[in-house]
């Protein structure tokens, strides 16, 4: 289905259009801090953001515990939490082949991120 993006915006709503259509936080390669858009707690610094090709912001490793990880029911898929608010991030895949130091990749929701750049170097 080609439309263009004024077509887009006309059928969806704004978070919609946001999510679908943008690829915020994707080819975004600033250095700072990724942060829970709920409660703003840091969750992923930019040096462990990579591009895993799948249209989601992908990180190899949170900040030590700003994260919690539950194995969903099915077994198959590892969900992850802010662990100070509970919001929703994504879910967190082992054994891909990423060249990561973790081997992991957390495919994390663009919109449950908040970014604050780092403070300039003097």
């Amino acid at each position: 289905m080609q439309k263009g993006e004024e077509e887009w915006r006309a059928v969806l709503s704004p978070e919609q259009f946001r999510i679908l259509r943008t690829g915020e936080y994707v080819d975004f390669n600033k250095e700072g801090i990724y942060g829970c858009a709920g409660c703003k707690t840091p969750l992923y610094k930019s040096t462990t953001k990579f591009n895993a090709g799948c249209g989601w912001p992908a990180f190899f490793d949170g900040i030590p515990d700003a994260i919690t990880r539950t194995v969903d029911p099915d077994g198959r898929r590892i969900e992850i939490n802010c662990a100070a608010c509970g919001g929703h991030l994504g879910h967190v895949f082992k054994g891909e082949g990423f060249a990561t130091p973790t081997d992991e990749r957390h495919c994390v929701n663009r919109v449950s991120l908040n970014f604050t750049p780092a403070e300039p170097s003097l």
